[in-house]
């Protein structure tokens, strides 16, 4: 028997338990990875509290579309692979149905890659979600080249810290926006190029002065909201704005103000085409072997603990990722 997370009803963290069920038996074209480690990711959360925009399976939902763990049994017509090989799940676009919070996972054989070498399972469970988002949406949707200045909201996040890695890596410039001043050294410790503190500087000012007066080339949007419009001020004219998340569920403002190219990045537009998945691996992989690239854990948890790992993305005041092992 394993151990698989489920929920009945949206909620609380409270309404995430643990039942045992039988190991699944993967089918032709499939493997079974037995777990090591889960990055959370707000889509888990979205889900776990019926704020999810698409339909999911309830009762007895899953959850988890991302995680690291070894190739532990192969089916019918399976090439490529062997037992024991550490991997990194890709795209689980199904996760009601067979998220990665468990002791195995059965899944197609093209949604796993080859994790890094050296890369332990807690950092690899990070690394996936967070640095194909700020690779796909700065790189492939926003065409980023050194010496752009590159905006980026909610910085403490998981994405945010991807964002700011994957723009050093390119030669870009990141500049970090955060609401909060005690987060201000650790964003330039992680490699931010500048920190703008929105509680005590005024965004448009600050990124003026931090541009020569021309504005961003680049912005990364994980929040959305009302406030949309106003921060699509600070891009330069002919800049380009890439949103990728709605931490803010409100309605999103559209921007009016200057030439503007504006992009929306959803990660399973190149997460199910295999050539885009190939660039992002050596990316990432490249990034890692550099240094360039070192996911950023905020804090660590048991499967057993699946609740508290909840509590604590709840709380949204975390820095990185929030990891739970197996």
């Amino acid at each position: 028997m394993a151990r698989v997370v489920v929920f009945d009803e949206t909620g609380e963290p409270d309404v995430l338990h643990i039942l045992e069920e039988p190991v699944p038996v993967p089918g032709p074209g499939e493997v079974r990875i037995a777990m090591e480690a889960i990055g959370l990711n707000r889509l888990d959360q979205m889900m776990r509290t019926g704020t999810y925009p698409g339909r999911f399976r309830l009762p007895h939902a899953r959850l988890g579309c991302e995680g690291t763990g070894t190739v532990d049994a192969l089916g019918a017509g399976v090439e490529g692979w062997s037992v024991g090989d550490p991997i990194i799940i890709t795209a689980l676009p199904t996760m009601d149905v067979n998220g990665t919070y468990a002791d195995y996972v059965t899944l197609p054989a093209d949604s796993i890659v080859a994790r890094p070498d050296g890369l332990d399972p807690v950092h690899a469970a990070a690394l996936w979600v967070a640095g194909s988002t700020a690779y796909g949406s700065l790189v492939e949707k926003a065409a980023m080249r050194p010496a752009d200045h590159v905006l980026i909201t909610a910085a403490s996040s998981g994405v945010g810290l991807a964002a700011i890695q994957v723009a050093n890596q390119i030669g870009a410039v990141p500049i970090a926006v955060t609401r909060r001043a005690a987060k201000r050294d650790r964003l330039l410790q992680a490699g931010a190029a500048a920190v703008i503190v929105t509680d005590e500087e005024d965004l448009h000012d600050t990124v003026g002065r931090l541009t020569g007066g021309t504005g961003a080339d680049i912005i990364l949007d994980s929040v959305m909201g009302p406030g949309l419009s106003d921060l699509a001020r600070a891009a330069r004219p002919g800049g380009t704005l890439v949103t990728v998340g709605w931490l803010d569920p409100r309605p999103a403002s559209f921007p009016t103000g200057g030439p503007l190219t504006i992009n929306r990045y959803v990660g399973f537009e190149l997460l199910l085409n295999p050539a885009a998945v190939a660039r992002i691996s050596a990316f990432l992989s490249a990034g890692i072997r550099s240094g360039a690239i070192d996911p950023v854990i905020d804090s660590v948890y048991s499967l057993d603990d699946a609740v508290e790992a909840h509590r604590r993305l709840d709380a949204a005041d975390g820095f990185g990722k929030i990891v739970l092992t197996v």
